[in-house]
């Protein structure tokens, strides 16, 4: 392609303008609630290690739910007819 076909129409441009400063907002939000947790006593540290454990938790309830999903397969069962089975909560 030719330099000038990479170049974003006007609706593309502008489109790509929103996105940035929707972007930007959030980056302000974001920075806003960090500030607001440090002024608790929160420190970075311990942001980031509760970070983590969310990120880990969601990865084993990941793969948790497939564990599941291949389960109701094989068995001709939906998911949420597993659930009662394990003692586990629809919110789970």
């Amino acid at each position: 392609p030719s330099p000038g076909s990479c170049q974003p129409t006007g609706a593309s441009a502008e489109a790509l303008r929103n996105e940035i400063e929707e972007l930007k907002q959030k980056d302000l939000a974001l920075d806003q609630e960090i500030a607001q947790l440090l002024s608790e006593g929160y420190s970075l540290e311990e942001l980031e290690k509760h970070i983590s454990l969310l990120h880990e938790y969601n990865d084993i309830k990941d793969a948790g739910q497939m564990l599941l999903g291949k389960l109701a397969v094989i068995r001709g069962v939906t998911t949420k007819q597993l659930y009662p089975e394990y003692d586990l909560e629809l919110s789970d």
